[in-house]
């Protein structure tokens, strides 16, 4: 036991908790692209000297929970960083996702110089290169298609930030001055976190600091084992399929046993030439969400709440991909299917607990072009949260994985050349039941100069599975309409040219309901 009062640590578990909070706040503020400003496709988190997440802020649940793999990748690489050291990492193989996300890291240290600990953060930039506008190319069968690889790399010192290394990542994208402009956002999210961490340190000591963080693990820790304790031991199986080709499976075998879950994806198909492999941090982070979802979900968020829980996927496979692999859909897609994979698996063990399916996708639209009129769009859709044990599904919103926020119609218009014409509900998409499954989303824009599409999407065959009775929801759609008004229906993913005035329509998958 630790030596901190209860209320030492709850005022504790606040105030660390809102450092990770006011670095979100200023790498928004401070963002150029309206895929961080306005959509806020980003996080921040606070680790120990050794690494340890301590403190993360309510952000992307794909971000924060494959994180720690970043900082572990950074500290592997440089050992341990001196203070106002930052190092820059986005590649999946290296503690990264997919390839536009960018992570940095920053080492913060008092003022005679001894390490407090890290703070980070993560924001998704709209390109990184690669041979579609938005860096997720459909038609990518390795990685090197996707955009440029950073391992981990120290990208500022206490001299501040090293140009070269920020020249070479912006001449990389179609958008450098945006790129730029992101990556001075995350420095500054790391200053302010630094600040801060510096500021409790001076108030308690590092050494009651170091005290303190160890505590806030160990208290979720317990408040996670006793709610584990609650789900019946057994063992319990469920397998979905991506949408690609017949179908590309994911397995998952959920075993409990007294405070302790263990998660095995054995059984789930080898890796793919497709962009929808994940790398093993991004199935962690999954199943980590979902772990946290249905034990303690008001236990501080940080790396005690997962020491009960262990994950096993098989290398080489579509949960475990190996290099040269692409994975940009594997972040954003494979993800949203591991989810349903895991709630299907424990609604056999507690189904008083589980919600029906949401709408199981992120529906990723790309848009942009190069040369002199370059610009990148990039944004996921919101659909129907499946219905709750005790509620409704809510409609239109961002579900499992994301948690990001729309792009309002105002500043996607005035940041590219881009029209809406609709954003509204889809009615009567959500699965019928006791507890209804939310509505999708109808999001209508034409482009109004020559530009190229990518989607990402799922659940266009396949759609959200009600539960306990409950009715499916509705399955999405992709529509092209071209300027002389023809419609053409759209697979589930792929990259097309568009001429100016032509129009993309995405109506996205509602949820299934819960109950008869």
């Amino acid at each position: 036991m630790s030596g901190l009062s209860a209320v030492e640590l709850e005022v504790f578990r606040h105030a660390i908790a809102g450092v990770a909070e006011e670095m979100g706040v200023a790498l928004r503020r401070a963002a150029y692209s309206p895929n961080i400003k306005e959509r806020a496709d980003c996080s921040a988190a606070v680790f120990d000297p050794d690494g340890e997440m301590v403190a993360q802020a309510e952000h992307i649940p794909v971000h924060l929970g494959s994180m720690p793999a970043s900082v572990r990748a950074v500290l592997d690489a440089y050992g341990e960083l001196l203070p106002g050291d930052q190092v820059c990492v986005n590649d999946p193989y290296m503690g990264g996702t997919h390839l536009p996300d960018l992570t940095i890291v920053a080492a913060v240290g008092d003022s005679d110089g001894q390490l407090l600990g890290y703070v980070a953060n993560r924001a998704h930039h709209a390109d990184v290169g690669g041979a579609a506008p938005g860096s997720m190319p459909a038609g990518a069968t390795e990685i090197a298609m996707e955009g440029v690889r950073i391992p981990p790399i120290r990208i500022a010192d206490t001299d501040g930030e090293r140009e070269d290394v920020v020249r070479l990542i912006a001449a990389n994208s179609r958008t450098p001055g945006e790129r730029r402009g992101d990556l001075r956002a995350q420095f500054a999210a790391n200053h302010v976190g630094a600040a801060r961490l510096r500021e409790l340190a001076e108030r308690q000591g590092a050494e009651r600091l170091h005290e303190s963080m160890a505590a806030v693990c160990d208290y979720s820790d317990r408040r996670v084992r006793a709610a584990v304790a609650d789900i019946p031991d057994g063992r319990y199986e469920r397998s979905d399929v991506l949408e690609i080709g017949e179908g590309v499976q994911i397995r998952a075998t959920v075993t409990v046993s007294g405070e302790e879950v263990s998660i095995d994806f054995e059984g789930s198909a080898p890796q793919i030439p497709v962009n929808c492999n994940a790398v093993f941090a991004v199935t962690l982070s999954s199943s980590m969400f979902v772990f946290r979802m249905l034990t303690d979900p008001d236990a501080p968020p940080n790396a005690g709440c997962y020491r009960s829980l262990k994950v096993r996927a098989p290398e080489g496979s579509v949960v475990h991909a190996r290099f040269p692999a692409p994975t940009a859909a594997g972040n954003v897609e494979t993800s949203q299917r591991i989810v349903d994979v895991l709630l299907g698996a424990f609604a056999q063990a507690i189904p008083d607990r589980v919600p029906a399916a949401s709408q199981g996708t992120m529906n990723n639209l790309l848009l942009g072009a190069g040369g002199d009129a370059s610009f990148s769009y990039y944004e996921t859709l919101g659909g129907g949260e499946g219905g709750t044990p005790h509620r409704p599904g809510m409609s239109g919103v961002q579900t499992g994985m994301t948690n990001t926020q729309n792009t309002p119609a105002e500043a996607m218009e005035i940041g590219y050349p881009l029209r809406v014409w609709r954003y509204e509900l889809r009615r009567g998409s959500g699965g019928g039941g006791k507890h209804p499954g939310g509505e999708g989303l109808i999001r209508e824009i034409e482009v109004l100069a020559d530009c190229v599409l990518t989607i990402q999407s799922e659940r266009r065959e396949r759609a959200p599975w009600g539960i306990g009775g409950g009715k499916d929801g509705a399955v999405g759609r992709n529509m092209r309409i071209r300027a002389d008004g023809t419609e053409e229906e759209l697979p589930s993913k792929g990259t097309w040219n568009l001429q100016c005035g032509d129009r993309v329509r995405i109506e996205t998958p509602g949820g299934g309901g819960w109950g008869e």
